[in-house]
């Protein structure tokens, strides 16, 4: 008996520890692999925080039409590696952003590439082609 409890709880202790990390893992899926979209865009938010940062901002078309973006970034201390920082952008910031556009079409994607305005280029060295 007291085997079969031991063994009961290594079994759920095992899987604890197997789908723990699968839970946190966050698929690809909704976005278009491999497409990539440039714009010139208007900083509204910076959002620095895990698992995600987010940045939002507005781009206007050939109509003057604005879309509002969302994209996001890998977490906070993977962009302070690749030279990220809180103070990156402020509202009112005008750049040029390169995304990952998700594939429904929505203004929503993941930042490739991001040229500040002084001309000083931040990326995502992962998800360049």
């Amino acid at each position: 008996m007291k085997n079969r409890c031991l063994l009961i709880f290594a079994s759920a202790v095992a899987a604890f520890a197997v789908s723990a990390p699968l839970s946190a893992h966050h698929g690809n899926a909704a976005f278009d692999s491999g497409k990539k979209v440039t714009m010139k865009a208007t900083v509204t938010e910076w959002f620095w925080a895990n698992p995600h940062c987010f940045l939002k901002f507005d781009v206007k078309d050939e109509s003057g039409n604005v879309a509002h973006w969302a994209a996001e970034t890998n977490n906070a201390p993977d962009m302070m590696e690749r030279g990220w920082t809180k103070q990156s952008f402020k509202p009112g910031d005008e750049i040029t952003v390169t995304v990952e556009p998700v594939k429904n079409g929505k203004p929503v994607g993941r930042v490739i590439e991001v040229v500040l305005p002084n001309g000083q280029t931040l990326g995502m060295a992962y998800l360049k082609q």
